[in-house]
């Protein structure tokens, strides 16, 4: 569309040096045409292909802005797993910990779950997931950005909300594409029964909010950098993270001069 525009002239005719010639009208109109077939073409992939809208969600009230945290949750791999077998078709499973876990965030974060799915998909399993409606908002596909790469990514800076205090859970690195810094990935459920990995992330997660994190991108990058390097997941990281600032807390203390039952002198 760049080099039609490049041809025609401000006023949408071509060139001087192209006038007089025996097929100036045909070209004229030809291009123009051409040129304005792209630009519905573009207008309709843009339909598609962008966000619903570039506020997704509403303003906050000015005083819960000051501290309000956003935790947007992925369906699929993050809270449920779809599953296909010949005998019983399709079924969808909740992952252990999701009904404690969205309980018990609800009081720290604005849960948004954010899904590539469409509406049609979800809706009915959030339904059942979430009957008590600790997730606020629920965004599908409509509110997702489709890439050239074929990808629906969530694009967090159409949240209407500082990115500094929005933390994204996925299992899915192109998911968050788009905002890496804010993704916080965690492992596909499997559907294995014993999995506790969401159970597990809740005193991270907590500990963001406790401790005022400025800026939450900066504790997710320290996290990515070590599940990167040793190959274990945020929960892991944070519990052996934990132990070893306890550890150093009991050695710091002070020690009493005397045993337990010492005669004093």
């Amino acid at each position: 569309m760049e080099e039609l525009e490049a041809l025609l002239g401000p006023d949408g005719s071509l060139p001087r040096r192209a006038a007089g010639t025996p097929l100036e009208g045909a070209a004229e109109w030809a291009c123009a045409q051409a040129l304005a077939l792209r630009r519905r073409a573009s207008d309709h992939v843009s339909y598609f292909a962008d966000p619903s809208s570039t506020r997704l969600l509403p303003d906050l009230p000015p005083a819960a802005a000051a501290y309000t945290r956003t935790l947007v949750l992925d369906l699929d791999g993050v809270l449920v797993k779809s599953d296909w077998t010949r005998a019983r078709g399709w079924r969808t499973f909740k992952r252990p910990g999701a009904d404690a876990f969205l309980r018990h965030m609800s009081q720290y974060y604005e849960l948004v779950v954010f899904t590539e799915q469409l509406s049609t998909y979800g809706e009915p399993i959030l339904e059942r997931l979430d009957p008590e409606r600790h997730v606020s908002y629920r965004l599908y596909r409509d509110a997702t950005r489709y890439t050239k790469q074929g990808k629906h990514c969530r694009d967090l800076s159409t949240l209407n909300r500082d990115l500094g205090r929005v933390v994204f859970l996925t299992a899915d690195p192109q998911a968050a594409a788009l905002q890496p810094g804010n993704a916080l990935l965690i492992p596909a459920w499997d559907l294995d029964p014993g999995d506790t990995e969401l159970l597990d992330l809740m005193p991270l997660l907590e500990s963001v909010v406790r401790l005022q994190v400025p800026d939450t991108r900066t504790v997710l990058a320290s996290y990515a950098a070590e599940c990167a390097a040793s190959g274990k997941s945020a929960a892991v990281v944070f519990r052996e993270r934990s132990q070893r600032v306890a550890a150093a807390q009991r050695e710091a203390r002070p020690r009493p001069l005397l045993g337990r039952g010492a005669e004093r002198r």
